[in-house]
């Protein structure tokens, strides 16, 4: 049967609800007072808890590198942003090096400057050790020349010491990816004078993700025993964990143990920071009827599904647990073998016209 919602349909659902949430007088279902017929419903069926119980965790990268300026400067240009995908070694971010090339410039100055004054203290060095050994210059002068020799060469090793640092701060002008993977920040933009420290990109690796929950001390033998678990994102998609670490400590405060579960390579990869329910196999869940969100009917902190008894429509409270994909787990309210409509919107129409036909 197709139904068609229209505007004055869908204005009857919160009036309805209102009317039959306080004509109930405290019940949890009021019966209609007209048989329905040819409605689309769903039959409650009982959940497998065979999967295990499940806890939320967060979705976080193994290798993250937050990207920060090593040297002062001015952005000269911003080459990747978020969501691209960038390779090892690429330039993410170049700064202005204006200054460190003057560095540079003075740096290789100052060493050419040193090499000419080491040359000429070696040369001499070497007049005054032949000289020493016809004995026409003493121990001591050929000891001034010998020390003169080595603090030439001191100052020659120093400046190319500082040609090194001079060139290393050219090199942090260009900021790279550390390896293969995915910008997930850009805080930066051209023009903007950066200083040591700011940060400038976030870039982590897609290929290592992980998420961390925390369970209680009395089931993280069961877990430890048989590492196993499965991942559902929000969007329904399901994996199987690559790999499952219990630490082996409980948090002294709050007695309860983290899980570490490896996600193996997922496209599209999951956001960061987005959340996902691990479910164990090892530990035994509760096993609630699921039904679909399409049929709830919302309306505050009131949830409630149309329920079909004998041809008859009732509106049923329902207090939920948690929602995986479109499901939702009932805790209480309904029962397995009971049929609810599909679509509320569509119950509610049927009911005013059953009443209308009866009138």
């Amino acid at each position: 049967m197709t139904t068609i919602v229209t505007t004055a349909g869908r204005l009857a659902v919160p009036l309805l609800l209102a009317t039959v949430l306080v004509a109930c007088g405290g019940q949890d279902t009021v019966p209609a007072a007209a048989a329905i017929e040819g409605l689309q419903t769903v039959t409650v069926t009982a959940s497998d808890a065979g999967g295990g119980r499940s806890w939320d965790g967060v979705v976080e990268a193994v290798r993250q590198a937050t990207l920060s300026a090593q040297t002062n400067g001015r952005v000269a240009e911003v080459l990747h942003d978020v969501n691209d995908r960038v390779a090892a070694g690429d330039v993410l971010v170049r700064l202005s090096a204006v200054e460190q090339q003057a560095g540079v410039d003075a740096a290789r100055a100052q060493l050419r400057a040193t090499e000419a004054l080491a040359m000429e203290a070696e040369a001499n060095y070497q007049r005054y050790l032949e000289l020493a050994q016809h004995q026409h210059v003493s121990k001591a002068q050929l000891g001034q020349v010998h020390a003169a020799r080595d603090s030439a060469v001191a100052a020659r090793n120093a400046a190319h010491a500082q040609l090194a640092s001079a060139g290393q701060q050219t090199v942090y002008t260009s900021i790279r990816a550390p390896y293969a993977g995915i910008v997930a920040s850009r805080d930066v933009e051209p023009g903007e004078s950066v200083g040591v420290g700011q940060l400038l990109m976030t870039v982590f690796s897609p290929d290592a993700l992980r998420i961390e929950v925390s369970i209680p001390q009395s089931h993280a033998e069961r877990a430890r025993t048989n590492p196993v678990a499965k991942v559902t994102f929000d969007d329904g998609r399901a994996v199987d964990a690559s790999e499952v670490t219990v630490f082996p400590a409980a948090d002294p405060s709050t007695h309860a143990v983290k899980v570490r579960v490896h996600l193996p390579a997922i496209d599209p990869v999951p956001r960061l920071g987005t959340t996902a329910k691990v479910a164990f196999p090892a530990i035994p869940g509760a096993a609630h009827p699921r039904i679909p969100v399409s049929a709830l009917v919302r309306r505050g902190e009131v949830n409630a599904v149309y329920v079909l008894t004998d041809g008859r429509l009732s509106l049923r409270q329902l207090r939920l647990g948690e929602q995986s994909g479109d499901s939702i787990a009932v805790i209480a309210g309904l029962k397995a073998g009971e049929i609810i409509a599909a679509d509320p919107v569509a119950a509610v129409q049927a009911l005013v016209a059953a009443r209308k036909g009866r009138g």
